[in-house]
């Protein structure tokens, strides 16, 4: 227990295995993922390691420093490996909640507030999914926190000033390698907001020099990629930019307040997360009024900034759960001090509401499990996994709701840290449990046929099934313009509402049905069955 106590990021660390590392590979690999990882093994197979491409065509929306990680991980367990391949995703969160602990720590001083908020943001929900899933967002924004660290120790002390200055260009310029500018925007700039207001930028007379140099060197490391493609590959570079830009005012465009809820995105921390940010509530609870107002206006400004963009998603708010895993610790911290004196009901109910809760689902589960997951009993593997799950979850919410009774409000959170680490743990194997598809069959079965003709994909390209495939499908019918190959004989793959187009276009041809593929988890019969996951492949014989 005293190494612990003495070595929070060595415990950090520690805790790190479990939420990110264990069981990486379990779950499918989704649409972001497919692009990713294509790119990733089109580095390796053909050298593309500059101009970066994705199923043999120019893929230059984003940069390419995540995908050099990946393709490098490839390289040592395999680009078939699901969990080399995401293994630097979980790497980059680790990095992040290291530094975000650091930084909390070097503004406060108070190193259990620190590891609070630190384990708030490794189980918050979208940070487990982005450390456990081969996206870039993770990348761009635990470089970011790295650099914000550097960029605050460069704001607040003259020793060091050109190291720090320099780290943090360093840093700065690798997130805008990972995905151009979103985490200077989402995260970034809101620090500097809130670093303004609450600290306000003093002593700058003698930091002048190192800021320039700290500029110049974040933006030739960010800029470089992107003056090489344009200016060897202009053409292409020019039409992805265009088609991106539409993108950001057309695509996925959603009303100002779209991101209101954007607290639940924390998931099991959600109502300490909404507390947390009650500003009249908690400032005169908090132990550090100064820094807790600065968290704040960091969450709230980054809110706001994601907010003015036209095109939103979910996973966009990732930025927000950084400083907010913090704004929430100061909660956390209260209760933690607090909680047993605490008398008045508009304080103690929702406690007692989120946490009594978290125990209530951790002890039913198995019992609500055996009607939910009735096929497991015919899978002995998944079965001890469920059962082991389960055992883990009572024993753990049984000291959950014990504690909670007593007001022992440092046990709790452990429960619930303990909580999410057994999910990830014995939870993540049954996630395939779920595929209940009778007529699942992956792509990687066609490649291992070794068919004697090639294989072309008729209509659009689907990411999941490409990368599964493990190698390019040109598609020959893109934008209506159709190109058919000049062979004898070749197969096509042709998706459900194509069926009838393809016929029509290849009327003068022998065609035959001779396979099926489907890459759905679900049958056809489900909601969440998607047609662009199943492929017939037509052989296709010319009559000429």
């Amino acid at each position: 227990m005293k190494w612990f106590k003495d070595n929070p990021i060595g415990l950090i660390l520690l805790a790190c295995i479990p939420l990110f590392f264990i069981n990486l590979g379990e779950l499918y690999v989704n649409i972001m993922e497919a692009r990713n990882f294509i790119t990733a093994r089109e580095m390796l197979v053909d050298d593309n390691w500059i101009f970066t491409t994705i199923n043999g065509e120019p893929r230059y929306q984003k940069p390419p420093l995540p995908t050099w990680l990946t393709a490098f991980s490839a390289s040592i367990f395999g680009a078939k490996s699901l969990w080399g391949l995401r293994l630097p995703a979980a790497l980059a969160a680790s990095f992040l909640a290291v530094y975000g602990y650091k930084l909390s720590h070097k503004q406060t001083q108070n190193n259990t507030l620190s590891l609070i908020g630190a384990f708030i943001l490794m189980t918050s929900f979208y940070i487990l999914f982005a450390g456990r899933n081969g996206q870039w967002d993770i990348f761009t924004h635990a470089f970011m926190m790295g650099g914000i660290y550097y960029l605050y120790l460069f704001f607040e002390s003259d020793q060091g000033r050109y190291k720090n200055a320099m780290i943090a260009a360093v840093l700065v310029g690798a997130s805008f390698m990972s995905k151009g500018p979103v985490s200077h925007y989402a995260l970034m700039l809101p620090f500097l907001i809130s670093y303004a207001i609450v600290y306000r930028y003093r002593g700058f007379r003698k930091k002048w020099l190192p800021l320039i140099i700290l500029l110049v060197i974040a933006f030739v490391i960010s800029g470089w990629w992107y003056w090489y493609t344009y200016t060897f590959d202009t053409a292409a570079v020019k039409k992805i930019t265009d088609r991106e830009t539409s993108n950001w005012i057309s695509y996925n465009v959603r009303p100002f307040y779209y991101y209101w809820s954007f607290f639940t995105q924390s998931g099991i921390w959600t109502i300490p997360a909404f507390i947390g940010l009650l500003y009249p509530y908690l400032k005169n609870r908090v132990s550090n009024k100064k820094d807790y107002t600065f968290s704040l206006i960091w969450t709230m400004a980054s809110v706001v900034l994601l907010s003015i963009i036209p095109e939103k998603k979910s996973r966009y708010l990732l930025p927000v759960l950084i400083p907010m895993a913090w704004n929430s610790a100061y909660y956390l911290e209260y209760l933690i001090l607090h909680f047993k004196v605490l008398k008045d009901k508009k304080e103690t109910l929702p406690v007692y509401f989120n946490f009594g809760l978290i125990g209530m689902i951790a002890i039913v589960f198995p019992f609500a499990g055996i009607f939910i997951l009735k096929h497991l009993a015919q899978d002995a593997s998944s079965l001890i996994w469920y059962i082991l799950l389960g055992l883990f979850l009572v024993v753990i919410g049984i000291f959950i709701l014990q504690n909670l009774k007593r007001k022992r409000m440092d046990r709790v959170f452990k429960g619930v840290i303990a909580f999410v680490i057994a999910v990830m743990c014995f939870g993540m194997p049954l996630s395939k449990s779920i595929t209940i598809n009778p007529m699942y069959r992956p792509m990687s079965d066609l490649n291992a046929q070794n068919l004697e003709f090639p294989i072309y994909e008729y209509s659009f390209f689907t990411p999941e099934l490409i990368f599964d495939y493990g190698k390019p499908l040109p598609v020959i019918n893109q934008n209506g313009a159709l190109i058919k190959p000049d062979h004898k004989v070749y197969g096509v793959l042709v998706s459900e509402e194509k069926v009838t187009d393809f016929l029509k276009k290849f009327e003068g041809e022998r065609i035959e049905a001779i396979d099926r593929f489907d890459m759905n988890p679900q049958p056809a019969n489900s909601r969440s069955h998607k047609t662009r996951l199943a492929r017939t492949l037509y052989k296709v014989t010319n009559r000429n």
